[in-house]
């Protein structure tokens, strides 16, 4: 009785701490990094005038956090390192092919003496094909999006503009949302600090819903 008991907790506990979905990324880092660098005093770059939106902002903030933990401190004077970051969502549209069950679909049916009904786009038709138990197949077209995502982060010395630090993080998922996405994005970019030097790794990190 007490083990069922621990594992009925223990089920709920996971359902009340909700499920985890993995964010996988794809990450490339050139670096020259120093083996010594005394001063990790830091500053970001002013974007160009276009560029400098809230959202920015709130991804720079998500940046410092990183830079922070690696035990970089933002300057408001003289600082030794200069810090950019940009970041780009691209939508694409794509038209899949799916079965839909004809019984339910709402669209007009015109049965099996209709070999093939069609009415476009994001519409169904019927397809000459049956299954073991002799149904009739249905089908639509529909949309669905994907969305690619970009960001970009840079450190380089402010002294002289020598580049220190490139890393370009990618990510393609189903999630509209990209300041839901954005915090695991920039944690990739700052896994293993500096990270290989020319090398691509698929990162993955779980990400509570």
């Amino acid at each position: 009785m007490k083990r069922i008991a621990m594992t009925v907790l223990a089920a709920l506990t996971l359902l009340l701490g909700g499920c985890a979905t993995s964010i996988r990324s794809d990450v490339t880092t050139f670096h020259e990094w120093p083996q010594q660098l005394p001063d990790k005093s830091y500053a970001f770059e002013a974007p160009a005038p276009q560029d400098d939106t809230l959202e920015l902002r709130s991804y720079q903030n998500l940046v410092r956090a990183q830079l922070g933990r690696l035990g970089f401190r933002e300057a408001s004077g003289a600082p030794a390192l200069k810090v950019s970051m940009r970041f780009m969502t691209t939508d694409v549209p794509v038209r899949v092919v799916q079965a839909v069950d004809p019984f339910f679909y709402p669209g007009p049916r015109f049965g099996l003496a209709s070999r093939f009904y069609r009415r476009g786009w994001g519409s169904s038709f019927h397809h000459p094909f049956y299954d073991p138990f002799g149904s009739f197949h249905q089908y639509e077209v529909v949309e669905r999006h994907v969305y690619q995502r970009e960001v970009q982060v840079a450190i380089k010395s402010a002294n002289d503009g020598r580049r220190l630090f490139d890393v370009t993080v990618r990510n393609q998922s189903s999630e509209a949302s990209t300041p839901a996405l954005m915090p695991a994005l920039v944690q990739s970019a700052f896994e293993g600090f500096p990270g290989p030097n020319g090398g691509a790794r698929r990162i993955e990190l779980k990400q509570n819903g």
